[in-house]
């Protein structure tokens, strides 16, 4: 009877939401803005500021991201829950940083072509293609994993998060990359 009453209480302490619907909506309207950012000629006379600076900020953003998600990986490898999950809310953060200076950055520029030829041109359309198929795969399955950690699904957890870490581990890095590609023809 003390472990029924016990697993009530806990039952009682922990209510599973529904997050897919919040899931699907974010997805749709991030991949949505950025997909419709790709087709825009930019701000003409937008003098505010130097947009240049935006691309940099992105770089720095998803340096930044990458290191938490390394921080929150060896944490959890480590069986340390609560840090883990500061390094994911981190990585969380600068990844939304990076969002809102992505999306302004694209709103108020023309895409920059990338200038180099040759083997290099076919080494950056690579790492450029395989980053913003990925970093459109990532925007649901980051969402689903801290879902189900918040639901304390911890099997379904551990599942999605064997693909959600590795891809977006990529992501960000790669993010890196092309940045310090194609920042020459900026």
């Amino acid at each position: 009877m003390n472990e029924q009453h016990n697993q009530g209480v806990l039952g009682q302490t922990h209510r599973k939401r529904n997050y897919k619907p919040a899931i699907i909506i974010i997805t749709i309207l991030i991949n949505g803005l950025v997909a419709l950012l790709a087709g825009l000629p930019g701000v003409d006379n937008f003098n505010a500021f130097d947009v240049k600076i935006l691309p940099l900020m992105n770089a720095i953003f998803n340096s930044f991201t990458f290191l938490f998600l390394l921080a929150a990986l060896i944490a959890i490898l480590k069986g340390n829950v609560t840090v883990h999950r500061r390094f994911i809310y981190a990585a969380f953060i600068t990844t939304t940083f990076f969002l809102v200076t992505y999306v302004a950055h694209h709103f108020l520029s023309a895409s920059t072509p990338y200038g180099g030829t040759g083997v290099m041109a076919g080494i950056y359309y690579f790492i450029l293609i395989t980053h913003i198929i990925l970093a459109a795969v990532i925007v649901p399955l980051a969402l689903t994993s801290v879902a189900r950690a918040w639901n304390m699904e911890n099997e379904r957890h551990r599942k999605i998060a064997r693909w959600t870490m590795p891809l977006w581990l990529y992501v960000s890095l790669t993010g890196v990359i092309v940045y310090i590609m194609i920042s020459p023809y900026y």
